[in-house]
């Protein structure tokens, strides 16, 4: 990560920090004691936070981060019942898809290989995962796809898009041909909207998207 965590603030007030946090940064330590954005942010902070949601080691985008246990649950309550909107922005091979659509399957989460495993039909263990997606531009060999959350599951969009043959851009853990030369992938969290945990307004953030020649490539 170059630079200093507040360079990748988007938004901050007494409830909640907004972050856009950049590939190949993870979002909280787990058993792996590299450096992550919570643990920044609360040096940033100087007092321990809530993370509200995660997002993938290698992808990039928006990331609410709760300053105290009030606005988390309150926050927690709103992913619960899915109130709060969240927009993806995933880059694909060019090939014959239908300029908007609904992708449903079930998922299954496999400790071992840490990879979701996908399922046309129900099956016991599986969770249903629904995403929309629109085909927001293109360039010579790649698409760019909007992608509106329905569910929240463990490495949702990649595993679905996936499964219709359109692995992310650099995601060779899911079936993309070669990775990207900085371990990334192009998945980028683009929008976030939410209710304010106090006064109850309708809270929109949105994170710039890496800067590199792909992404710059799209009239976006």
């Amino acid at each position: 990560m170059e630079g200093h965590i507040s360079d990748y603030i988007i938004l901050k007030n007494n409830q909640f920090l907004i972050f856009n946090k950049p590939n190949g940064l993870l979002v909280q330590s787990g058993q792996s004691e590299d450096i992550s954005l919570l643990h920044l942010a609360e040096a940033y902070c100087k007092h321990p936070l809530g993370l509200v949601h995660r997002l993938d080691r290698p992808a990039s985008g928006v990331c609410l981060v709760a300053k105290n246990k009030k606005a988390l649950a309150h926050f927690n309550k709103q992913m619960q019942e899915r109130t709060v909107g969240k927009i993806y922005w995933a880059v694909v091979r060019k090939g014959e898809l239908e300029p908007t659509g609904t992708l449903i399957h079930y998922l299954k989460r496999n400790g071992k290989s840490k990879k979701a495993e996908v399922s046309k039909k129900e099956k016991k263990g599986y969770q249903k995962a629904e995403l929309r997606y629109t085909i927001k531009s293109e360039i010579d060999n790649y698409m760019l796809l909007e992608v509106e959350l329905i569910t929240g599951r463990f490495h949702q969009i990649r595993a679905q898009l996936s499964a219709i043959g359109f692995p992310i851009k650099g995601d060779v853990k899911y079936g993309a041909k070669r990775s990207n030369k900085n371990r990334s992938i192009h998945l980028h969290a683009r929008g976030l909207t939410f209710q304010h945990p106090v006064t109850k307004e309708r809270i929109e953030a949105i994170a710039d998207t890496p800067d590199d020649t792909i992404w710059g490539a799209f009239d976006i």
